[in-house]
Formats: C-alpha cells, sequence, structure tokens
C-alpha cells in the first residue's frame, strides 16, 4: 500500500471548490431514470445519457471525480472515447462502485446487508487496469421500529471496513457510504441519534482493518427529518445537527466529507451544504465539506435532454449551472439569487 499516493489521491477528490459527480446507477436504475422521461432503457441511448454528462466541457472546473458503474468504465462515448479517457482529458478522475446492492439482512425484516466482497480483490485490479482511482461501497440503514437493528448495523459496518482495507491494499482510495435513508416521519433528533451511531460503528470497524483515514473519503447522509415528518426541521438546524454529528464520530484525519443528497430535492441538498460550510468557517473544523450527488446534479440535464439530440447542448448547460452552485455551496458561497439566475 502507497499511503502517501492514497493520501494526495484522497485529498485531491476534495480540493476546495469541486465535487464528485455519482453516476454509479445499475442497469436497472438507470433504466428507471430514462423511462420517466420517455426514454428507453438500452445500452445506445445509456451511452448516450452517459456521454451529454461526461462530455460536457468545462465540467472538470467543478467535478474532481466521477462514480461510474461497471458497464460505464467499460463503454466508449458516442465520439469513441471510452469514459475514463474522456474524463482524464477533462482533469476529472474516474471512479468505480464495487459493491453488488443491498440484499435483504436474514433476520430482520425490512433491513439490508451490501454484498460484493467475494472476488472484490480480483476485482479491483481489473478497475485499477482501467483508470480507476478511487472506488464507492453503499450501505443502507433504515430508521423505522426497532429499526436500525444492532445487528445491521455491525454487519454493515464490518463490511464497509473490509471493503476499504482491500481498496487500499490494491491503491485505491475507498470512498465510505454509510446511507442514513431518509424515507420516513422520523424527526431530526431521531436521525441524528442513528447518524451517530452508525458513524462510530464504522470507524470502530475500520479502525480495526487498519485503514488509514487520512488516505479515504467519507459519504455520509446529512442529518435531516425524515420526508414524511410533520414538521421537518429547516435549512440551519440539518446544518448545525449534521456538524455536531460529524464533531462525535469522524476523526480529524479524515481529509474531507463528500455528502450524498439522499432523496432530496436540488436546491434543498444545496442549501444544506452551503449553510453547514458557513458553520465551518466559524469552526475551524478538520475535514473539506463538499458533495458527492447523483440526482441532485443529474436531474435538470436528464429532464432537458430527453434523448433529444437537440437538446444536448441545453442539457449540459444546466448540468455545468447546477455543479457551479454546488461548488460554491462547498465553498460557502451560493445564494438563492445565483438560483434564480440558473432557473431563469
Amino acid at each position: 500500500m502507497n499511503t502517501a499516493s492514497l493520501r494526495e489521491t484522497a485529498r485531491a477528490m476534495v480540493v476546495p471548490g469541486k465535487g464528485i459527480l455519482a453516476m454509479d446507477e445499475s442497469t436497472p436504475t438507470c433504466g428507471k431514470r430514462l423511462e420517466a422521461v420517455g426514454v428507453e432503457n438500452t445500452e445506445e441511448n445509456r451511452i448516450a445519457y452517459r456521454s451529454l454528462l461526461l462530455g460536457t466541457p468545462g465540467l472538470g472546473d467543478y467535478i474532481s471525480g466521477a462514480i461510474l458503474y461497471d458497464e460505464t468504465l467499460r463503454q466508449q462515448s458516442t465520439e469513441g472515447v471510452s469514459f475514463p479517457q474522456l474524463l482524464q482529458q477533462q482533469g476529472i478522475m474516474p471512479g468505480i462502485k464495487v459493491d453488488t446492492g443491498a440484499k435483504e439482512l436474514a433476520l430482520h425484516a425490512g433491513e439490508k446487508v451490501t454484498e460484493g466482497l467475494d472476488g472484490l480483490r480480483e476485482r479491483l485490479e481489473e478497475y485499477r487496469g482501467f483508470g480507476a482511482r478511487f472506488c464507492k461501497w453503499r450501505a443502507v440503514i433504515t430508521i423505522g421500529e426497532f429499526k436500525p437493528s444492532i445487528a445491521c448495523l455491525q454487519a454493515n459496518a464490518h463490511a464497509l471496513a473490509r471493503y476499504a482495507a482491500l481498496c487500499q491494499e490494491a491503491g485505491l482510495v475507498p470512498i465510505i457510504e454509510p446511507e442514513v435513508l431518509i424515507n420516513g416521519a422520523h424527526t431530526i433528533e431521531t436521525s441524528y441519534d442513528v447518524t451517530v451511531e452508525t458513524q462510530r460503528r464504522v470507524f470502530d470497524q475500520l479502525y480495526r482493518q487498519d485503514v488509514d483515514f487520512a488516505g479515504m473519503v467519507l459519504k455520509p447522509s446529512m442529518v435531516i427529518s425524515g420526508t414524511d415528518c410533520p414538521q421537518r426541521a429547516p435549512v440551519e438546524e440539518v446544518a448545525e445537527q449534521t456538524l455536531r454529528c460529524l464533531q462525535q464520530t469522524v476523526p480529524a484525519a479524515v481529509p474531507g466529507i463528500a455528502f450524498l443528497s439522499g432523496g432530496q430535492g436540488d436546491e434543498e441538498a444545496t442549501r444544506h451544504l452551503n449553510a453547514m460550510n458557513l458553520l465551518a468557517r466559524e469552526r475551524a473544523l478538520p475535514w473539506r465539506l463538499t458533495f458527492s450527488f447523483a440526482r441532485a446534479l443529474q436531474n435538470p440535464a436528464l429532464k432537458i435532454w430527453q434523448g433529444d439530440p437537440a437538446n444536448l447542448d441545453p442539457a449540459r448547460k444546466a448540468l455545468l449551472a447546477r455543479a457551479r452552485l454546488n461548488a460554491l455551496a462547498s465553498s460557502g458561497e451560493y445564494n438563492e439569487a445565483l438560483e434564480q439566475q440558473v432557473a431563469a
């Protein structure tokens, strides 16, 4: 393991003024998003959509890395350039999702454990050959009656740690993603408690597996009220509770935190990120706070594109604008006037 190289890559992933584009949707999930705008889920259309995103001129000004799906890493764009090469031309690091999905946790109805450790060492070697610089593994934690269970938290924390150790052994930076789902009627206080417990267990397991904290990136949920909560917490409280959670759980050695949007609206996620960075300025926190959004970046472009080549340029303009707004939010420089300019 080349510790210096891992740490350098991890710092570059969370460099000031940039974030990470998550576009690692599986084929079925990508299909659902395409079909929502009337586009058939074929490989040709998936390539066209991914070419739209990764071929956007200037994307590297706001995006440090892009998380790809296995299929995408092996494909070529509509211009005949491999997607990893296309990213590198923009100064964007290629990354790869390596888990095989969240499956039912035995004896714990309604809870999931993420799989994919079998054969991972060999797959990581192959992905590195394709140009990948970092990886991602997502664990899913559900809030509900008697949920999450200790069994669910421990199983997912252990899997995340073993994945991270294998990544660092292969010279790849692991993104650690313990997602506490936003679905439900839970309050922000419950979200805080569950997120703290989740992240404490994750870092305990990472420590036990000898993972280098300085050579990884954390991709957590924001501490936020459930979507069905009657009284959803305002932006400032989300920022305050999320930072309090991080201060309770995340070692100072971790170079950066790239938040997932987790089903929030495009503007909502950006406002929360901005509010956190405004608070972070006052507190001299040890980590960079940035974004690793999927739908919150892609949605505007997808809605404009709708599979029509004539819409390519305006769709790319929308993606670039959304990326720029989130890059500003990662420095606490976003405001609603900018959002209105984009909407106009």
